[in-house]
């Protein structure tokens, strides 16, 4: 587990400009997913990269919940970055969910919203066959990995490509190992999110109950994902009734890794704007 003295969220800072925005990343992520996106906003922007809990550098919980995930979010930025008002809120995937959340349970800190390619509804990621998912697949390869023994990140590589042949998402999963004491271990908390991916795919309805947020959303969907669907589109709109969607051509679910400047030109002038 992490050490005790890890925080309970850590953040990173990009930028300082005037236009304030916090990054949510999605399952197995981490703040840093996001640095290239946020140099890119330079120099209008100051951008806050967060590690959420059970990943990267932020501390680990015993349970998993979306709510509490929000509410955690929710008290780091009341404390420092949107102590002064409301920031905008950009968050990819489980990122995505949780960005929602804090928008629908804590709308004075959000601005505008930017959710990247998911719905609020169940998404099923522990199905495998789903078209919305496969990290059962993905988080059950890393589960099942043995790392006694290994003493470079090339032998995880390579023991992983049979079951996850595309490099780009290997290598996504494997920026997470990190040596320690001679050996490899998983930063995030592999076992508690494997073991509760029905959470992860699910839609936490009971807890935004009456809930909506009125401010600008900007849905972003990968032409080549499957995770926004057109029968989403009623009930986020009926959580978020400001919602624009836009497709980034020849991205997949991770859009922003894929079409990084459409990206970036997507945020700036939706975030910028003045609708």
């Amino acid at each position: 587990m992490p050490h005790e003295t890890e925080p309970r969220l850590k953040t990173t800072l990009v930028g300082s400009g005037e236009h304030r925005v916090v990054f949510l990343h999605g399952l197995f992520g981490r703040g840093k997913n996001f640095t290239n996106v946020a140099k890119g906003l330079q120099p209008e922007f100051s951008c806050l990269l967060v590690d959420l809990p059970n990943h990267g550098d932020s501390a680990w919980t015993e349970t998993f919940g979306y709510a509490a995930m929000a509410d955690t979010v929710a008290e780091e930025l009341r404390s420092g970055f949107a102590a002064e008002g409301p920031v905008d809120v950009v968050g990819h995937s489980m990122g995505g969910k949780v960005a929602m959340i804090l928008a629908l349970r804590h709308p004075e800190i959000v601005r505008r919203l930017v959710v990247v390619d998911i719905a609020p509804v169940d998404t099923r990621e522990s199905d495998k066959d789903s078209p919305r998912g496969n990290f059962e697949h993905l988080l059950g390869a890393l589960s099942r990995l043995d790392l006694r023994g290994m003493t470079h990140r090339s032998q995880a590589d390579a023991a992983l490509r049979d079951q996850i042949p595309e490099d780009q998402v290997r290598g996504f999963l494997l920026q997470n190992l990190r040596h320690r004491d001679g050996s490899f271990t998983w930063q995030p908390n592999l076992a508690l999110l494997h073991g509760n991916l029905e959470a992860v795919g699910a839609w936490p309805t009971g807890d935004v109950a009456g809930c909506t947020f009125t401010g600008p959303v900007l849905w972003i969907a990968g032409e080549h994902s499957a995770y926004i669907q057109d029968e989403d589109a009623p009930v986020m709109r009926s959580l978020f009734p400001r919602t624009v969607r836009i497709t980034i051509r020849g991205a997949s679910h991770w859009v922003h890794a894929d079409r990084p400047r459409e990206f970036i030109d997507a945020l700036r002038t939706f975030l910028l704007g003045d609708r």
